[in-house]
C-alpha cells in the first residue's frame, strides 16, 4: 500500500530550512556532503534512561548494545542497523531510536550494532557484522520469527541486504523490516537524484559524492545486490514498512524497492512524507511528522502475533 502525507508543520519547515542553511554553508556544507562530519563527530556520553538497562556485547570485529526495558512483555527483539553512509559509526540518536523501539509491544529489547565502516573496512564488512549479530540472536534463543530488523539510510539498505543474504543462505528470515529512507541504490540511478537535486536540504549535491568516492565499495560494483539491494531478488522476503521524505534525493530508492518487493509478492507498506527530509524521524517527539512516523512504526511492529 502506498500512502502520501502532504501536510507539513511549521516547525518541520523551520527545521528543514535550518538544515538547508547549514548544509549550504561555505565552511560546514562541504564537510556534511562529503561525509567528513560523519567520520569525526564527537558526542557527549549517552546516559541510559531510568527504567532501562544496557548491556555492552563484544564481538570479534565490532560492538553491540542491548537495551532492555525493566518490564519486557514481548518475545520479539529489534535488530537495529544504524545509518551514516557506511562511513559513520553508532551515534546517540540511534540509542534514542532504540528506546523508541523498546517502548513498543509492552516492552521489547533492542540490539543495536556498531558495525565496521569504510574506508578502513569497506564492503562486505558491514554485512558480515550484521550477519554475525543475527546469528548471535539465533544462538541466544530467538527464532527468526522473533526478530524485527530496523534500519535507516545506509542501515535500511543493509537491512534489505541482510534479509536477501539470509534467504540466499537458507537461514531463518525475520518477522519484518522497518526501513526509514533506505539507501538501496548506490549507483544513484533513480529519478529523484535529479528531481530533488535542488530540493534536498542535506544531500543536494552530485551523484558522485553520494557514494563518498566509492569508499564503501572496496573495488566491488555498486550494482552488486548486497551493496545495492534494489538490484537483488525480493522474492520470499518478510513484510516491510518503508518511510521516506518527499524531497530527498533517496526517494527513488524507497519507491523502486517497495515496488519491486510488492511485485515479487511481499507484503509492503510505503508512506511518503511530502516536503520532508532524509530520516526526519530523528526529530522524535519534537516534530509532528516524526511522531506520526514513529506511531506508524509502532502499528507495524505490533501487527505481528506473539
Amino acid at each position: 500500500m502506498v500512502k502520501e502525507v502532504d501536510n507539513i508543520s511549521l516547525r518541520a519547515k523551520l527545521v528543514r530550512n535550518v538544515i538547508n542553511m547549514v548544509s549550504s554553508g561555505f565552511i560546514i556544507g562541504p564537510a556534511i556532503k562529503k561525509g567528513t562530519i560523519r567520520r569525526r563527530l564527537v558526542e557527549p556520553p549517552w546516559h541510559c534512561p531510568d527504567g532501562y538497562s544496557v548491556a555492552k556485547i563484544h564481538m570479534k570485529h565490532f560492538e553491540m548494545e542491548l537495551l532492555s526495558p525493566e518490564n519486557t512483555g514481548s518475545r520479539f527483539v529489534v535488530l537495529q542497523l544504524h545509518g551514516g553512509g557506511y562511513i559513520g559509526k553508532m551515534r546517540n540518536v540511534y540509542r534514542n531510536f532504540a528506546k523508541e523501539y523498546c517502548e513498543m509491544r509492552g516492552g521489547i529489547k533492542t540490539l543495536s550494532i556498531d558495525y565496521r565502516v569504510a574506508p578502513k573496512n569497506p564492503f562486505p564488512a558491514a554485512l558480515d557484522d550484521a550477519v554475525a549479530a543475527y546469528k548471535w540472536l539465533l544462538a541466544t534463543g530467538y527464532e527468526g520469527r522473533d526478530i524485527i530488523i530496523a534500519g535507516d539510510s545506509a542501515g535500511g539498505g543493509l537491512s534489505l541486504a541482510l534479509s536477501q543474504y539470509l534467504r540466499d543462505n537458507d537461514m531463518p528470515l525475520p518477522a519484518g523490516l522497518v526501513l526509514m529512507s533506505p539507501w538501496t541504490d548506490l549507483t544513484a540511478s533513480g529519478a529523484s537524484y535529479d528531481d530533488n537535486y535542488t530540493l534536498d536540504p542535506l544531500f543536494g549535491n552530485t551523484r558522485e559524492s553520494m557514494i563518498y568516492s566509492g569508499e564503501y565499495l572496496g573495488g566491488h560494483s555498486p550494482k552488486e545486490p548486497y551493496i545495492s539491494p534494489l538490484f537483488g531478488d525480493f522474492s520470499k522476503l518478510p513484510p516491510m514498512l518503508f518511510q521516506v521524505g518527499g524531497i530527498e534525493m533517496l526517494l527513488s530508492d524507497s519507491v523502486l524497492a517497495e515496488k519491486k518487493a510488492r511485485e515479487a509478492g511481499c507484503k509492503t507498506n510505503i508512506t511518503i512524507y511530502e516536503e520532508m527530509f532524509h530520516v526526519f524521524q530523528m526529530g522524535l517527539e519534537r516534530l509532528e511528522e516524526s511522531k506520526n512516523a514513529w506511531a506508524e512504526v509502532k502499528r507495524f511492529v505490533e501487527e505481528f502475533e506473539e
